[in-house]
């Protein structure tokens, strides 16, 4: 059922919200009673007090997850039954959607439509998507010798952690505790502080579906929870989302303690190629707004470089001006809202001093560049754009993670390729063109882990691997490929 505005904000006013921990299949407070304000960073409006993880809670919520485990609970049962049970959990996802989006849309700012109709459905998809493989997925006889029978298997690794980003709390927690339930693990959700509260909320519902005490627990906090959970020695494995600089301190705290499997899905400064053959300019332009804008440019993938030719440039500027208007901030609980309010003052603060380095760097202003509020409150900033004379310049080399866009002018396309693949990150990419051949050429080489071709960020199925190459980290979430970080290999050979 879609609701209008006014109805959304008789539901927020409504809507009662869990802030607690959840360990062994109970909600309960910090073990020192400690807590952290969440703000709607749409009116600056204080939602709840949050349990922040002290490290008793975080030894706790170990053990119980070793102790579900190692019993069987869950990694004993026959993958159809796990997978029934998952099911069941991603019905229920579902069916408290409003809920769930609500939730998600005053947590970090982002519109309600967006919400409803991407990440939570998106994340009961995941979820349903990996409890379905997960009983068509085998191990394999190897060939041996004659005299022995030679079994290739896969085992759950054991305890994970998930610590998980906060521009798609609910989505990018399930691209990690999806693939880990299903393949038998115990899961440890750390949800950024910035966005914590479905995190929290789906612990009841996971437990509610029937997945066993101790197999489901999320533990609010900071980066300090978040780095006791890579330094313990009782997590087997940890699966982060989140900057490239803190995914260097995760490898790092598995590498002094025990070393865990770790897996790191990182940053981004993704290249938007669009050649003068271009089949489509204006279908180009709104699209490349799309890259950018879509989240607030609070995503990882986002296509915050558009190089574009020269032979093309004044056109295809004209068509993104016209384009970036869609995206003017509004109430996040506003349906037609393009682009909601950015995550918190921090990040607020950040994107705005980037702005101004774009400015002082030389770059000329498209559109935007200011700071902007909704009913005079609230952490907005205007759809932003440069024509930046090289790309050398800050703001077209550090990952920003707010609406702001670097244009970059080429000649040539081996000059393209060059400025692309110009970045200590390897995301995406995307290239515009009317040519086979040259999508193919470009395609290949492209370092990235994900190449579009006259389109930008489609692909909402689980069936394709999403990950980086370089600093934007190992290992892929998504698709069957997920599966595997999750489990251990076993060679088991018998003597006949």
């Amino acid at each position: 059922m879609s609701r209008t505005h006014a109805e959304w904000q008789q539901l927020a006013a409504t809507l009662g919200i869990e802030g607690r921990l959840f360990i062994d299949g109970e909600y309960a407070h910090a073990h020192d009673s400690r807590t952290f304000n969440c703000i709607n960073p749409a009116t600056g409006d204080k939602l709840a007090e949050v349990a922040w993880s002290a490290a008793a809670d975080v030894d706790a919520a170990v053990a119980a997850a070793r102790r579900a485990f190692e019993s069987g609970v869950w990694s004993g049962l026959p993958p159809l039954k796990r997978g029934k049970i998952l099911k069941r959990f991603a019905a229920l996802i579902r069916q408290h959607r409003d809920e769930l989006a609500l939730l998600e849309t005053l947590d970090m700012g982002k519109p309600i439509g967006d919400s409803t109709t991407v990440d939570v459905p998106g994340a009961a998809y995941c979820v349903e998507w990996f409890a379905e493989a997960i009983d068509k997925v085998g191990g394999e006889v190897a060939p041996v010798d004659p005299k022995l029978v030679g079994l290739v298997t896969r085992e759950p690794v054991g305890v994970v952690a998930a610590v998980v980003p906060w521009n798609f709390p609910i989505l990018m927690a399930s691209w990690k505790f999806g693939p880990a339930l299903a393949a038998g693990n115990a899961v440890i959700v750390k949800p950024s502080e910035k966005s914590p509260l479905t995190a929290i909320r789906l612990a009841g519902l996971a437990k509610q579906a029937g997945i066993p005490d101790g197999i489901f627990q999320v533990l609010p906090g900071g980066g300090d929870v978040g780095k006791l959970l890579a330094l313990h020695m009782g997590v087997d494995c940890i699966a982060f989302t989140g900057s490239t600089a803190v995914g260097k301190l995760i490898a790092g705290y598995a590498a002094q303690s025990n070393l865990k499997r770790v897996w790191l899905e990182l940053g981004g400064k993704s290249p938007n190629i669009i050649l003068e053959d271009c089949p489509d300019l204006a279908r180009a332009a709104r699209t490349a707004a799309g890259a950018i804008y879509y989240n607030m440019g609070e995503m990882c993938t986002a296509g915050s470089r558009v190089l574009v030719q020269r032979s093309i440039k004044e056109r295809f500027l004209e068509e993104f001006r016209k384009a970036a208007q869609r995206y003017y901030p509004a109430d996040p609980l506003d349906p037609a809202a393009g682009m909601g309010a950015i995550v918190d003052q921090i990040q607020f603060d950040k994107v705005l001093s980037y702005i101004d380095q774009g400015r002082g760097e030389g770059a000329t202003l498209i559109c935007g560049g200011q700071a902007t509020q909704v009913e005079s409150k609230g952490y907005f900033i205007e759809p932003t754009a440069f024509d930046c004379p090289h790309p050398d310049l800050t703001i077209c080399r550090e990952e920003i993670f707010g609406p702001v866009l670097s244009v970059i002018t080429f000649d040539s396309i081996d000059e393209a390729v060059r400025i692309a693949n110009d970045t200590e990150y390897g995301l995406a990419a995307a290239v515009w063109t009317a040519n086979v051949s040259t999508a193919h050429q470009v395609s290949r080489r492209l370092r990235a882990g994900t190449v579009w071709v006259n389109c930008y960020d489609e692909g909402g199925d689980m069936n394709l691997p999403f990950g980086g190459f370089k600093q934007s980290g190992n290992g892929r979430d998504k698709s069957l490929h997920a599966l595997e970080k999750y489990t251990e290999l076993k060679s088991t050979l018998i003597k006949l």
